[in-house]
């Protein structure tokens, strides 16, 4: 069962410390940095996965934008973010796009990133030393658990 997992994870490098734990136990998962691609053929794959850190309360627009363009209909899709607030509804605006594209939802995975945005930088940021090792092997247990 082949999965790609889509992501962005740029300052800190949060999302993809959890990603490439994942990868290192499935060699059948293909991660996609949207800073390098903004098109992909996901067609062949049989879970697409969205992966983020959090940015105004959302995933990074250029997630939602390569999901507008590039997800096919009818996938299963999950996502798995990191921020420094963690909130259900830091899912919304990615839950709305896939389920436009009548794809079924199979699970979410949050947990907290360090995070320096904005005013956070004056005071040397927050939740430093996260993703700890514990939230990376929850984040693979996750996994584990959708496939």
């Amino acid at each position: 069962m082949a999965t790609a997992i889509i992501y962005y994870s740029k300052h800190h490098g949060n999302t993809k410390k959890i990603l490439d734990a994942i990868a290192a136990e499935h060699t059948d998962v293909e991660l996609v940095d949207v800073t390098s691609r903004n098109t992909f053929d996901l067609s062949g794959y049989d879970k697409i996965g969205f992966a983020s850190g959090i940015y105004f309360g959302k995933f990074s627009e250029q997630i939602l934008n390569f999901a507008k363009v590039n997800l096919p209909s009818g996938k299963d899709v999950f996502f798995i973010a990191t921020a420094g607030n963690p909130m259900k509804s830091n899912f919304n605006a990615i839950a709305r796009i896939t389920e436009n594209k009548n794809c079924k939802e199979v699970g979410r995975y949050i947990c907290k990133g360090f995070d320096t945005f904005g005013p956070f930088r004056l005071v040397g940021g927050i939740r430093k030393g996260h993703p700890t090792e514990k939230e990376i092997q929850a984040a693979v247990d996750f996994y584990n658990s959708i496939i």
